[in-house]
């Protein structure tokens, strides 16, 4: 019985799934809640209309269907801004101007690639290229601020050559741990996000040493998400969250209201 949130409807430019069909699925499982967190990257290498969302047409859908399923289910308002330091007006502007339950800053752009593609691996090790995306979270920490959770802060190692064969925590924790303590002082969170178990890397992102870390550097907000595109991704493997959490010593789980954090005992 947790909120799932972090999911994607045909709103985003990589999902085709209509948001009522995402709904009766949540309900299905009988989450008590969930939270849209559709995309919004700005300047997106070679498809820059890709991940333009049409915010107008998403908020009237959402508050639509919201009512419909309001004896149902909880469906909060949320969306994933894609963070790089030269757009932080204009993802400032959005944000200010939509009433966002909740808003996950996330890195899928550094530097002017997708590590989603193999080009950003291009001219340098797996090693080189992971550590360059965990020192662009503090480049884009420095510049944005306007967000409540950092999200699946290794995405990267999702893509890798060898994704997480020899990743680890610790051979990047000094960057890593940079990262965590920025998060924590600017009074952010972080999520557990179960796409990891989905593209087959054995653990959720970020893994549960990054996890347990974060809570031993003082971090207290940590919001849980299956990054679903499709249905039948909702809630993906949240059987194994709790004791994840509480083995790094969580007694709590976060949800957003009105851009608030609520806290629920796990």
């Amino acid at each position: 019985m947790l909120w799932d949130s972090h999911m994607h409807s045909f709103f985003s430019g990589d999902s085709d799934s209509p948001m009522e069909n995402m709904i009766l699925e949540a309900i299905n499982k009988k989450l008590p809640g969930i939270c849209f967190t559709e995309h919004l990257d700005y300047d997106y290498p070679d498809s820059p209309d890709m991940f333009l969302l049409d915010l107008n047409k998403y908020k009237n859908e959402f508050y639509l269907l919201k009512e419909k399923y309001i004896s149902k289910i909880q469906i909060n308002f949320g969306i994933e801004i894609g963070l790089q330091p030269h757009i932080s007006d204009k993802n400032n502007n959005v944000i200010k101007n939509y009433p966002f339950d909740f808003v996950i800053g996330s890195s899928h752009v550094v530097h002017g690639f997708d590590p989603y593609y193999s080009t950003f691996f291009t001219g340098k090790s797996e090693d080189e290229a992971y550590r360059e995306y965990f020192e662009s979270i503090l480049e884009n920490l420095d510049a944005f601020t306007n967000f409540d959770v950092y999200g699946h802060i290794d995405y990267v190692v999702r893509y890798g050559p060898n994704k997480n064969r020899f990743y680890n925590y610790q051979k990047f924790s000094d960057i890593i741990d940079e990262d965590l303590r920025k998060i924590i002082s600017l009074g952010k969170g972080i999520e557990i996000n179960t796409g990891g178990f989905k593209y087959g890397l054995g653990h959720p992102n970020p893994t549960e040493d990054i996890i347990k870390r974060y809570k031993e550097l003082g971090g207290e907000i940590i919001t849980l998400g299956s990054d679903a595109h499709k249905p039948e991704h909702i809630a993906y493997d949240f059987n194994k969250l709790s004791s994840i959490l509480v083995n790094a010593g969580f007694k709590y789980y976060t949800v957003f209201h009105n851009r608030k954090p609520h806290f629920i005992k796990l």
